[in-house]
């Protein structure tokens, strides 16, 4: 699929919102990416995972990873493309992400990390931690927008399938605050 595609796809599902957002990096931004609002349509998002999946092909994954919530549907489906196991993290009281419902990793497993969306990258780096202390190996980490404008980096192989170059602003020096504009958070919280 081309960028172009991709936008279209994005525009056509009101997945990419206007107005005044908190990411959960805790910066401001005038636009957001709603993920799910994508995702809902399943074959879309088939589709589209399965252009995240094929950089990795010959990779020999054994599990896609993902931290919920966001990720879970983007590892599911890139899992299924890559025919192989896909699992999830979830966070802990301390926001520390954990395995549970049974999910595990052994050590020397192949791991290809699965988000949604990344602006700085800390969830990220808590699952590719979170697989190491398994003793699995992060192969790698495909998500389906980077919005880091290169900021979000790992010490493994890193690959979007768009990246979005949208503003985001501390929010001491955030023009929608002074201008008064109210202030969403529409992540999964």
């Amino acid at each position: 699929m081309t960028e172009a595609e991709i936008l279209k796809c994005m525009s056509d599902t009101g997945a990419l919102l206007t107005g005044h957002f908190l990411l959960r990096s805790g910066l401001h931004s005038d636009h957001y990416f709603q993920a799910a609002l994508l995702l809902q349509y399943a074959e879309l998002a088939s589709q589209l995972c399965t252009e995240m999946a094929k950089p990795w092909a010959n990779e020999k994954i054994d599990v896609v990873l993902s931290p919920a919530i966001g990720g879970i549907v983007v590892g599911q489906e890139v899992g299924k493309a890559l025919k192989t196991r896909a699992i999830f993290a979830e966070k802990d009281d301390q926001s520390n992400l954990v395995l549970r419902r049974g999910f595990s990793l052994k050590p020397g497993e192949r791991v290809l990390i699965a988000e949604d969306v990344v602006t700085k990258g800390g969830r990220v780096q808590q699952t590719i931690d979170l697989a190491r202390s398994f003793g699995a190996i992060p192969v790698g980490v495909t998500v389906m927008v980077d919005r880091s404008q290169g900021g979000a980096k790992f010490d493994v192989p890193f690959k979007s399938l768009l990246k979005l170059s949208l503003q985001t602003f501390d929010p001491a020096d955030c023009p929608l605050c002074r201008e008064g504009k109210p202030l969403v958070h529409p992540g999964s919280k």
